[in-house]
């Protein structure tokens, strides 16, 4: 499953703010439809039927159904970028 960093839950919480979302809305990770092998991001009121909800602390990411393979091991990590535009990377995380 999906794991995310400390500092992709501060990035995601600050895309949070003064947006006009529900309470349980979250970043939502799907594949590009017209660029395969490309993943999105948005940010989505509530989980589409099928999606892997991931959450830490006050934050949630919805996983597409068909994005949970390719994410399987992955941690998803943010670095701050211009206000309200954060680079999201995706790192392998390490075998235990």
């Amino acid at each position: 499953m999906l794991t995310l960093t400390d500092n992709a839950v501060v990035a995601i919480r600050d895309l949070m703010v003064g947006e006009d979302v529900p309470a349980d809305a979250g970043l939502r990770i799907a594949p590009k439809a017209d660029e395969a092998g490309t993943l999105e991001v948005s940010l989505a009121s509530t989980p589409h039927a099928g999606d892997q909800v991931v959450e830490k602390e006050d934050v949630r990411v919805f996983v597409a159904e068909d994005a949970v393979p390719i994410l399987d091991d992955k941690s998803l990590d943010a670095q701050p970028g211009t206000p309200g535009h954060p680079t999201f990377r995706l790192d392998r995380r390490a075998q235990a």
